[in-house]
């Protein structure tokens, strides 16, 4: 129970660390939420997305591992350059910030079918998105084994706990997301969060 609970955190801590990365999808979400704005569907779509492409990625490595047992080691020496080289970057933008989350960033939405277009193609249509959630968090959760999909569950929640606190709290988190100081706190602990996940990544393979 304490494994499957440990991997479960694991996987909600690594998911979050790749969600809040500062980029056009939360910045969306954030203007939506505080325009009050088709926030229930773009929540959903955000987060039902996510845990789609995370259960690809989890279940493709995982069945990549069990296929041929020497991927484990390729994937941990790969996914752990990634994470560090995440890592890295978020810990240059603690020193070299690149300015607040805007409200008024992103693509305008005059209608909750525009909403949801946008919502989509922010979604699908970033080859980041692919990284993070196939590729990196499919490579991480492969090193737990059998608990992959307790990680990858633990991710999943992450990524609604994120986007529903930005969506529905955008009201509150707005004044405090428009701080640069606010994303350098956040960018020094995903950095603290990959690098970690990085080096636990190449120890192990």
């Amino acid at each position: 129970m304490n494994n499957a609970l440990t991997a479960a955190a694991a996987g909600f801590g690594t998911g979050l660390s790749l969600i809040v990365a500062i980029g056009a999808q939360n910045a969306f979400v954030l203007r939506q939420g505080i325009r009050r704005d088709a926030v229930l569907a773009v929540v959903g779509i955000c987060a039902l997305s996510d845990a789609v492409l995370i259960a690809l990625g989890v279940g493709g490595v995982g069945a990549l591992v069990v296929a041929w047992p020497g991927a484990l080691t390729a994937v941990g020496w790969i996914g752990g350059a990634f994470l560090l080289g995440y890592g890295a970057l978020a810990a240059r933008r603690v020193f070299r910030p690149a300015g607040a989350l805007r409200a008024d960033d992103g693509a305008a939405a005059g209608s909750r079918r525009r909403a949801v277009l946008t919502c989509l193609a922010m979604t699908w249509l970033n080859p980041h998105v692919y990284l993070d959630t196939v590729f990196l968090l499919g490579s991480v959760a492969a090193d737990r084994g059998a608990l992959r999909w307790t990680f990858g569950l633990g991710a999943v929640l992450a990524s609604l706990a994120w986007f529903a606190a930005l969506g529905f709290g955008a009201r509150f988190l707005g004044r405090f997301l428009a701080r640069p100081a606010a994303w350098r706190v956040l960018d020094a602990l995903v950095a603290v969060t990959m690098i970690v996940m990085g080096l636990t990544l190449v120890a192990g393979a």
